[in-house]
């Protein structure tokens, strides 16, 4: 596994870092942490001495610029930060290669281009979103990265862990192919004995229309079919179930009715899960995401608990014939 850690020195980011130690983990792999100072114009240099030997060697503002900021305050700053955050992973999972790196700019797209360029799979980012408001606008790097990268990417949330409390996790399918590989990624981590895992699925019943309700053929047709894809719901969550309990967990089937946006949400607040593993959702383009909404990205906002999505470069061994999905 390669991990891609976003942090800025705040208290979500530490929160992150804390997060990582419930987040199945494998004994080895790479991690590098990154952190990133958003300047969007060079900070002046000490003294115009400076200047004129900078511009005596290098050609152009843009030249001069890219010259002067690696080495302002800011950047060396970001560096120790980072530093000091690889550090602390390394203390926790010390079988890991820890690499760290500062860089200027974007925030947003310095760490997409370095996961493209690394092949990270999964990007761990802290969430800022305390309030309900905060949660609402999705402009938040963490959920811009979401809805833009090309690997997995978690939304870390620190909570107040409790001694002797299993790890609690939410799968959330659907029947697609995306949330297979969420549901193959929680049975490929290691995770500690006892941990628990919920394999949720919400369906949205068929309403069937005024006339509907005065005709009792089209009424029963409508139960009928309802009662057909709950049944086959089930069959998919318990499949799922199964297989995770091949794999170590203490894992259960649930089935609800509602809308999965809201009732996963709900539902890991109520169980006060630790993570809810999801998969992104299929959405071609950015339009479609902005008009139609992605479960996931609303997921990822509005969950009291941090929130990975699944996004999978390679396929590992699934159960056969689920046809999972989140």
């Amino acid at each position: 596994m390669k991990l891609l850690i976003a942090y800025d020195g705040s208290q979500c980011s530490e929160s992150a870092l804390d997060d990582l130690t419930n987040a199945g983990l494998p004994e080895t792999g790479e991690a590098l942490v990154m952190s990133v100072a958003e300047v969007w114009m060079p900070p002046p240099p000490p003294s115009a001495v400076e200047i004129v030997e900078m511009a005596v060697k290098t050609e152009g503002v843009l030249a001069l610029e890219r010259k002067y900021i690696p080495n302002a305050n800011v950047i060396k700053n970001a560096d120790q930060m980072a530093v000091r955050a690889a550090a602390r992973f390394q203390a926790r999972f010390p079988r890991w290669k820890i690499d760290h790196e500062a860089q200027w700019g974007s925030p947003n797209w310095e760490l997409f281009s370095k996961a493209e360029d690394w092949k990270a799979d999964l990007i761990v980012a802290g969430s800022h979103g305390r309030t309900a408001l905060g949660r609402f606008f999705l402009g938040s790097i963490s959920q811009w990265l979401l809805n833009e990268a090309h690997c997995s990417v978690r939304v870390a949330r620190g909570k107040v862990y409790e001694p002797n409390l299993p790890v609690r996790l939410i799968v959330g399918l659907d029947g697609s192919e995306n949330a297979r590989l969420a549901l193959e990624e929680v049975a490929s981590r290691h995770w500690p004995n006892n941990s628990e895992a919920h394999v949720v699925i919400f369906d949205q019943p068929l309403e069937s229309i005024i006339v509907g309700d005065f005709v009792p053929p089209i009424r029963k047709a409508f139960q009928e079919c309802n009662e057909e894809e709950n049944a086959h719901s089930l069959r998919i969550a318990r499949n799922a179930a199964d297989y995770l309990r091949e794999k170590g967990l203490c894992a259960e089937a649930i089935v609800k009715v509602g809308d999965p946006k809201q009732g996963l949400v709900r539902y890991a607040e109520e169980w006060r899960a630790d993570c809810i593993f999801i998969g992104a959702t299929g959405l071609t383009n950015r339009l479609e995401r902005f008009l139609l909404g992605s479960t996931a990205a609303a997921v990822a906002a509005r969950a009291h608990c941090s929130v990975e999505v699944v996004r999978k470069r390679g396929r590992r061994e699934s159960p056969e014939g689920n046809g999972n999905g989140d």
